[in-house]
């Protein structure tokens, strides 16, 4: 439960990238810029804090250890997240990228048995490869229409062409960001906090961010003040606050994928802050109708999995003993 009232906090704050990205391309804003810079903003806070803990030694050992995993699941976990996103935002309004981007909920789940978790067991630890979970997943699916009964009402207000542009590239970040941020949670095993993590991987994408800046110079000139302003807020709101409450969530809850799914599932809220927050700020129309009852989905879809991680047990030493002696490990 603890998870995944921090995943809904992080929601709040992961609203303002969707909020801000179109109010920067209403504005004339590159996208290019957009998500460059955040990036670049978030370097100096996280240092500073990873410095004040005094870890930051041990963040680079690590990061010596694994370069090109670090540059790799970095780029996969940030730069196809973000870049895509804010591409996105470029062409398509708040609602629709927010809402294709809960089609992370369902990606997460579906990438569990990709992973591996190591079990305790009489005969010492094993690796046990994740199963589908099945019930996460229909709940999650069950989060998703709702979250289509708000997109549907609104969506005859675009052409095919922009709902296409709007909604492929937030589908490849919806897959990239859970597969990047679960690699690194692999490669990372443990020995690293969540803002050692967060850090690592935004100073291994800062090659990626910097050549997109060159090309955001190169095409659009510099940026104005109003982006300058509007991106370092969400560099420190989404990009520091969000991704490490996030990330603080997903570590806690890595040891089992039930949980670890109905985190990623209070990423659905996001649509809901994304909806009252353009209404506020951008005067966008509030829906109703289906969109009340997609609401209402969403809120009863996160009951379920707050209620059905509270019966989860960390560790399944029967089942893992079972495969040792079959040899399915």
């Amino acid at each position: 439960m603890k998870e995944i009232l921090i995943g809904i906090l992080a929601s709040v704050f992961f609203a303002v990238t969707f909020i801000l990205n179109r109010s920067m391309e209403l504005s004339g804003g590159s996208w290019l810029w957009s998500s460059s810079l955040r990036f670049i903003f978030m370097v100096p806070f996280l240092v500073i804090i990873v410095l004040l803990r005094q870890n930051g030694r041990q963040l680079f050992v690590e990061m010596r250890k694994q370069p090109f995993h670090w540059l790799g699941w970095s780029f996969v976990g940030f730069v196809l997240f973000y870049a895509p996103l804010t591409y996105a935002a470029a062409y398509g309004p708040g609602w629709l990228v927010a809402g294709t981007w809960q089609l992370t909920i369902v990606a997460g789940t579906l990438l569990g048995p990709l992973f591996f978790q190591t079990i305790e067991t009489e005969q010492g630890p094993v690796k046990v490869r994740n199963k589908l979970q099945a019930r996460a997943l229909f709940i999650s699916l069950f989060i998703l229409f709702g979250v289509g009964l708000i997109q549907f009402q609104k969506a005859n207000q675009l052409s095919p062409a922009e709902i296409m542009i709007g909604v492929l590239p937030v589908v490849l970040a919806a897959f990239a960001y859970p597969l990047g941020n679960r690699k690194m949670m692999d490669v990372c095993s443990g020995r690293l906090d969540t803002f050692q993590r967060v850090l690592g991987m935004t100073l291994a994408s800062l090659p990626f961010w910097l050549i997109i800046s060159a090309l955001g110079f190169i095409t659009a000139g510099p940026p104005s003040s109003g982006q300058l302003l509007q991106t370092f807020i969400v560099a420190i709101f989404s990009g520091v606050i969000a991704t490490t409450l996030f990330f603080i969530a997903t570590d806690s809850a890595r040891q089992h994928q039930g949980k670890l799914a109905a985190v990623e599932a209070t990423q659905s809220t996001q649509v809901l802050f994304v909806l009252i927050g353009e209404a506020w700020l951008l005067a966008a129309p509030i829906p109703g109708g289906l969109a009340l009852l997609g609401l209402f989905i969403i809120i009863f879809g996160m009951i379920l999995h707050s209620y059905f991680t509270k019966k989860i047990s960390p560790t399944v030493i029967k089942e893992a003993d079972k495969r040792k002696s079959y040899g399915a490990l």
